[in-house]
């Protein structure tokens, strides 16, 4: 592999790293507040606004409160059938 060849494939990834790992768009103060019982609850191991919250709030989504499912569809975070009656 050529110097120029080595030098593209390092940068495209340290570019792929990146945004990879990248942190998930924050929550609104809204959905932070109307869940914080149910990250307490399920997810407290998380860092807030990761990746893997995300992942967790939508593995125990049959799990969190009516309350936190309505601020999360209400800021477009989850679609609106999530939202049943319990």
């Amino acid at each position: 592999m050529k110097k120029s060849e080595t030098v593209l494939a390092a940068a495209v990834a340290a570019c792929a790293a990146f945004f990879l790992t990248a942190p998930a768009m924050a929550y609104s103060a809204k959905v932070r507040n109307a869940c914080a019982g149910d990250y307490q609850n399920f997810c407290a191991q998380y860092a807030p606004n990761s990746t893997e919250l995300r992942r967790c709030f939508e593995s125990n989504r049959k799990g969190l409160t009516r309350t936190c499912v309505t601020a999360l569809v209400d800021a477009g975070e989850v679609p609106a059938k999530y939202r049943k009656k319990r």
